[in-house]
């Protein structure tokens, strides 16, 4: 049973639910639309919070764009390079830390995040899991990234896929 809140839905399990839990005792659970994979026999991943559940959905959208985006071309091998990791600008900082995690795992001598601008508390937040981040403008109060851009059109995956592909031709 769903119950509309301002922010959630929360989920009220009812029989025949089966219980996998240690806990046999009727349960309640509040979650948000990023914790539950309401695909078809997907099953549930309930994060701690928000945060987390967020950067869970960013990595699977990083790794939809990079099957998308390689069309079939093979990832540039990153073990013991200096990568470069270039945003048009950080909000909360959830994508960037997700792109970081999937960076770690390719084992970079050394990351350089660069960026327009983002929140002085998100750069707090981000300098210790980078080797060098350079951002040129810190707002306080910071509301939007678009907000700091003349233009801020969003670029179409098809204008990805067309620009890597001239790159990538001799």
């Amino acid at each position: 049973e769903w119950v509309a809140g301002s922010q959630s839905r929360c989920l009220r399990f009812r029989s025949p639910t089966r219980c996998t839990s240690s806990h046999r005792r009727p349960m309640s659970f509040c979650m948000d639309r990023y914790e539950w994979p309401n695909r078809a026999g997907a099953r549930p991943d309930v994060m701690v919070n928000w945060i987390e559940a967020e950067a869970q959905r960013e990595a699977q959208e990083i790794e939809r764009r990079r099957g998308a985006w390689l069309a079939g071309r093979p990832r540039v091998p990153l073990q013991g390079a200096t990568v470069f990791l270039v945003d048009d600008g950080i909000a909360t900082g959830t994508t960037v830390k997700a792109a970081l995690r999937a960076l770690k795992a390719a084992r970079p001598a050394r990351v350089v995040l660069a960026v327009p601008v983002a929140p002085p508390d998100v750069v707090r937040e981000l300098r210790p899991l980078v080797d060098e981040l350079v951002c040129l403008s810190q707002p306080h109060p910071f509301n939007a990234v678009g907000q700091h851009f003349r233009r801020f059109p969003q670029v179409r995956d098809d204008e990805v896929k067309a620009l890597l592909a001239a790159a990538a031709s001799p």
